[in-house]
């Protein structure tokens, strides 16, 4: 596994390697509180916060623990949002797919589905991957269906996992995609990608 910044093109978005530069566009669409209401820090709520936020992306992945992501949607060239790869495990090629977040007018289009397949595949298919892990909040439903609907397995809940910043106790939801159901998977991404949708 050989864990660069790369630049990860689909078709109706593009994933850029994170950097400062995405700060002014990511406060444009990143500062509505709702959009950090499962996240177990502290939503963003001024260009301080997005600084600091893109300042420890940054910081993990010079450490070799993350690869981040803008999420740029290719008709606008807007960025909409931010994703990463996670607790990246090169021994035993294993990667989490996490810190996603799409601002509201962008949130049930394609969007989300063909940032979760470009990284998927390239997990799998460009650095051999045996596993692929997502995990959200238990309360979250929109976020636990949006993960199967891709074709993860739920595995289990890690109960008290996280505490968040308002105190209160987060149980963790697990997923996973091994590489012997990537095919499979593939398929049915690839199919819900090819489905007519309504302009946003």
């Amino acid at each position: 596994m050989q864990i660069d910044p790369i630049t990860l093109e689909g078709r109706h978005i593009r994933l850029e390697p994170l950097a400062l530069a995405h700060h002014a566009g990511l406060c444009d669409v990143g500062l509505d509180e709702s959009i950090w209401r499962w996240n177990p820090r502290a939503p963003m709520r001024t260009p301080d916060d997005m600084q600091r936020y893109i300042e420890s992306a940054l910081q993990q992945q010079a450490k070799g623990a993350s690869l981040p992501f803008a999420t740029v949607e290719r008709a606008s060239g807007r960025a909409v949002g931010s994703t990463r790869f996670a607790e990246i495990d090169v021994e035993n090629r294993r990667v989490e797919i996490g810190y996603t977040w799409i601002a509201p007018p962008w949130q049930r289009t394609p969007v989300n589905t063909e940032a979760k397949y470009l990284m998927v595949r390239h997990a799998f298919e460009t650095w051999g991957c045996i596993r692929v892990e997502l995990k959200t909040d238990s309360l979250n439903e929109r976020s636990r269906n949006a993960i199967l609907r891709i074709g993860a397995k739920q595995e289990g809940i890690l109960r008290n996992h996280m505490l968040t910043h308002s105190g209160r106790l987060r149980h963790s939801v697990y997923f996973s995609i091994i590489e012997s159901e990537w095919p499979a998977v593939k398929a049915g991404i690839e199919a819900k990608l090819a489905r007519p949708y309504p302009p946003r």
